[in-house]
């Protein structure tokens, strides 16, 4: 490595990479840190929201520059037959708000380009340049894969601006009242002020393609539906996340380049809901706290995180398989109608990731909403079944 070459290049620019690079700008300035995103704009066109309790006070405190939405009232859900409302306070980061959080700290350090071959060490540039460094993560997102076994949360989102005040005084985080058809189907509402609003169309779906015409007019409708006239749509984002079911990790880690990973390449996101910011907030203080930047050092680090997160959310990945596999897809609503039936603090655990065993015992005890011969399929296929 040369005298003026980077300590770290971070491949994606997408919210893994651009937390690691704010930490460590933050915790170990003195580190020379590179960021290679194709757009050369950090965050793309996303929302990323977490509940309070889904990371420490201390990071929500760090995240307040680029998380400009925030509802101390909490939340609410609607099902068929079940309308709560939740009290853990609900924030929203934004693609806008990270970009002007952290390109500032990398400056000339944002290299606009992609990436076409990616090592422990270095990476080449589609102009056939190459960067290299103490060490190397890709963070570009998911790559197809034969080792998970994945379901797929499909969304469309357009903020809008309406004529008239909406009404609405907290996030809706499920509408599942929508009809539902093959797949489980929710509309998910953020009020940005009182007439601007997210409304997002989101499915539980086998299949990974994102039909936006059809989804599109759903919007459109729903938002007839509550009585809103639109005055000018603001923006619109997208997305495809994976929802785990099974998988063979060490053979996931095992394929392609030696090279660390992070955020979605890394399976690093809760394997039920997607959300992906904890995670990436975990990863992002495990980076800045190494020792090791090396390349090798990176990818044993990572892998290992990635590891033992897969190990710790095996009940996550079984409650997917009642959903997609046990439960009939226009029924798959009712799953989850059962589950925010359960405890607040339950669901706040769950949300988190940290379900204790008390938890895990309390959503499967009962008749489950599904075929019993199915439910008991999907137990037998995992050790969990066994060990129970």
């Amino acid at each position: 490595m040369a005298s003026g070459d980077p300590d770290l290049i971070l491949v994606g620019g997408g919210l893994a990479s651009s937390l690691i690079a704010w930490r460590l700008a933050l915790d170990r300035p003195e580190l020379k840190v590179v960021v290679v995103e194709r757009d050369g704009r950090l965050g793309g066109k996303h929302t990323w929201s977490f509940f309070d309790g889904d990371i420490s006070a201390e990071d929500r405190a760090w995240l307040v520059p680029a998380t400009p939405h925030r509802w101390e009232g909490g939340y609410d859900i609607y099902f068929p037959g079940l309308s709560r409302s939740l009290a853990t306070p609900y924030n929203s980061m934004t693609s806008e708000g990270l970009h002007e959080a952290v390109a500032p700290l990398l400056g000339d350090r944002l290299i606009r380009g992609e990436a076409v071959v990616v090592a422990p060490d270095s990476v080449t540039l589609a102009d056939q340049s190459v960067i290299r460094a103490r060490g190397v993560i890709d963070a570009r997102g998911p790559a197809p894969t034969p080792h998970l076994d994945l379901g797929w949360q499909l969304f469309l989102g357009r903020t809008v601006r309406l004529t008239e005040p909406h009404g609405l005084t907290r996030p809706t985080i499920m509408d599942a009242t929508v009809t539902q058809g093959d797949a489980y189907r929710f509309v998910y509402l953020l009020p940005f002020d009182e007439r601007t609003v997210l409304v997002e169309d989101t499915y539980y779906v086998d299949g990974s393609r994102l039909d936006r015409d059809i989804i599109r007019r759903r919007i459109d409708d729903y938002i007839r539906s509550r009585g809103w006239t639109v005055e000018a749509v603001i923006d619109e984002e997208e997305g495809v996340l994976p929802i785990a079911l099974d998988g063979d990790i060490d053979a996931f880690w095992a394929e392609g380049a030696p090279v660390a990973r992070a955020g979605l390449s890394a399976a690093l996101f809760h394997p039920t809901t997607g959300y992906s910011l904890l995670d990436a907030v975990a990863t992002a203080r495990l980076v800045a706290e190494a020792d090791d930047l090396s390349g090798e050092g990176l990818r044993a680090l990572l892998e290992g995180h990635s590891k033992r997160i897969w190990a710790d959310r095996a009940f996550y990945r079984l409650l997917d398989r009642m959903l997609f596999r046990a439960a009939e897809p226009s029924k798959r609503w009712s799953v989850m109608r059962r589950f925010y039936g359960l405890s607040e603090p339950l669901v706040r655990r769950f949300y988190a990731g940290r379900s204790t065993t008390l938890d895990k015992a309390r959503i499967l005890t009962g008749k489950p909403p599904v075929p019993i011969h199915r439910a008991l399929r999907q137990l037998r296929e995992t050790g969990l079944g066994r060990s129970a």
